[in-house]
């Protein structure tokens, strides 16, 4: 594959997302071994980029992300997330104070069993704690080995400022895809300026842009579609029809729905490495050969041309957490 540049972290242009080996879309977790096996086939197919978060689970999938990397550690840019997970009694969720983060990165590095984090995300921005304080005090991890770069995830562009003045900011994730466009307007551009990489998550829609996603009864009570906007019944309908433009695309050029997905994005810039989330083998081999698809200009036009997803990208809970 490809290698693009996270400011000045280098790792391929198709990463891997682990968040649904064990959290948040029906049948999540069901099977280690196989998601475990579609980690290391990742790898061997040039996949360097490994994404997970504490909370995820919570702590299951950073313990299962670790077993994966068991003697094939140095091969990975491993990325890990704090802050949605209190650990000093703060009521609301959200966490960044410097106590906290002692704490959390000291339990990420024993459940990934590593002894240091290569991209260590702020979750979501936390209201309560001045961006400054928290980035001085990942700062401070920085200088003593035990993460090398910092993120932060679904921060504004205010917010990324104030943080990449205290210490270099190397990537910024947030959901960006054909189905949710909101970065384009003012957080890309301060990217850029600012020379920091950017990692999309949702990459193929919550699944909607695959093609297999055709019906909200596939989803299961535990899975967080269940009560997002976009699947609700007259917003799902809509949104549907964004996964036929792509499919026939996809047809035209003998490709997959999820490979047009994902090359429309590797398309729209080289500091930009999406992190598709799988638990299959299969689909991860789908997924990292959408690095060989090259769409022609029309195509491109017609996929930027489309109107955006109907419905809020999370419910009203989710919401709270984001910046914007």
């Amino acid at each position: 594959m490809k290698h693009i540049s996270l400011r000045d972290l280098d790792v391929a242009c198709v990463g891997l997302g682990a968040m649904g080996m064990s959290h948040g879309y029906t049948g999540a977790g069901s099977d280690d071994a196989e998601s475990i096996r579609t980690i290391h086939r990742a790898l061997d197919l040039g996949v360097t980029l490994v994404d997970t978060a504490e909370v995820y689970g919570p702590y299951t999938n950073e313990e299962l992300v670790g077993r994966a990397l068991k003697g094939r550690r140095d091969e990975v840019v491993l990325a890990t997330k704090f802050g949605l997970i209190s650990h000093t009694g703060r009521d609301g969720g959200a966490d960044s104070g410097p106590a906290n983060i002692r704490i959390a990165v000291e339990g990420s590095l024993t459940r990934l069993g590593t002894d240091r984090i290569d991209l260590y995300y702020q979750h979501r921005v936390d209201p309560g704690t001045p961006i400054e304080d928290t980035v001085g005090a990942l700062a401070e991890l920085v200088a003593e080995g035990k993460i090398r770069h910092i993120g932060l995830s679904e921060a504004g562009p205010d917010t990324i400022r104030r943080a990449d003045a205290v210490h270099p900011i190397t990537a910024v994730q947030s959901e960006y895809s054909l189905f949710t466009r909101d970065p384009e307007a003012r957080v890309l551009p301060v990217l850029r300026e600012l020379r920091i990489g950017f990692v999309p998550f949702s990459p193929l829609g919550r699944g909607v842009l695959t093609g297999t996603v055709r019906s909200t009864d596939q989803f299961a009570a535990n899975d967080f579609r269940a009560d997002n906007p976009r699947f609700t019944e007259e917003n799902f309908r809509h949104n549907l029809r964004l996964a036929d433009e792509v499919a026939a695309i996809a047809a035209r050029i003998d490709a997959t729905p999820a490979q047009v997905a994902l090359a429309w994005l590797l398309a729209q810039g080289d500091d930009i490495a999406p992190i598709p989330g799988t638990k299959r083998v299969a689909r991860v081999e789908e997924n990292t050969a959408a690095d060989a698809i090259t769409l022609t200009e029309d195509h491109l036009t017609t996929l930027t041309a489309l109107p955006p997803a109907a419905g809020n990208t999370h419910n009203e809970a989710q919401s709270r957490l984001l910046e914007r």
